[in-house]
């Protein structure tokens, strides 16, 4: 059975990468922070036909900037693995630093925002970085989740789910996981709806409630993966 405390872990995270990755997108020229693919597409489609906001390379940098947060996310994971800390801690105020410097980055680069200025590179990166941060903890320490950042295999998996228990053939297991995932995704799509209404209120100081949310999760305890902990010890 799920644990109370793993569901507030996944709706919170969820609030925040869908907060955080549509304020960015409202703010920086359609970038994504929270995934790459989205780059990619806006990438290819950039180069097919270029726009007159030239915000290529703004998207460019957001892919090597979103891979170094998950590298050293990873990094980090290994140091607290030898030195046997638990690594949730330490991966949420990484990723709480990067965004307050996304923030930071983006109150001193408007109110006239261009997508070639170096600040707006900056804060797009910082971004993309964050939530690399935030996906590799979804795949090292909280894999026991529901993916946070990406929702497409979620949604796919809810419709199979529902449509298992809408037809009597779904098992308790399948009842749990239908939970599991459904959840993280309603909250993602709260945090899109409030984080693209946010920023044309308040700029980017929307972002202060999804650090201020990060922030409380960083202090809160969070389990060990059974896995991980067998490593440690052996």
């Amino acid at each position: 059975m799920m644990k109370p405390s793993d569901l507030l872990l996944g709706v919170s995270l969820g609030l925040i990468a869908g907060y955080v990755d549509t304020a960015g997108f409202v703010a920086l020229f359609g970038l994504f922070t929270a995934h790459v693919t989205g780059n990619f597409v806006l990438i290819g489609t950039e180069l097919a036909r270029p726009s007159a906001g030239h915000v290529l390379l703004l998207k460019l940098l957001a892919i090597p900037a979103f891979a170094t947060g998950v590298i050293v996310a990873r990094l980090l994971d290994f140091r607290c693995a030898r030195l046997q800390h638990n690594p949730a801690r330490p991966l949420l105020l990484m990723q709480f630093v990067l965004l307050a410097g996304f923030m930071v980055a983006g109150l001193a680069a408007a109110p006239d925002l261009d997508a070639q200025a170096p600040l707006v590179l900056v804060a797009g990166m910082l971004g993309a970085a964050g939530m690399g941060v935030q996906n590799a903890a979804g795949k090292l320490e909280f894999a026991r989740l529901a993916p946070t950042t990406v929702m497409t295999g979620n949604v796919t998996g809810i419709l199979i789910d529902a449509t298992d228990m809408a037809t009597g053939r779904a098992t308790p297991a399948v009842r749990e996981r239908f939970a599991k995932f459904f959840w993280p995704v309603l909250a993602f799509a709260i945090g899109c709806i409030a984080g693209g209404s946010a920023y044309m209120w308040f700029g980017f100081w929307c972002l202060v409630p999804a650090l201020a949310l990060l922030a409380w999760l960083a202090v809160l305890d969070w389990p060990v993966p059974v896995p991980a902990a067998a490593a440690k010890a052996a």
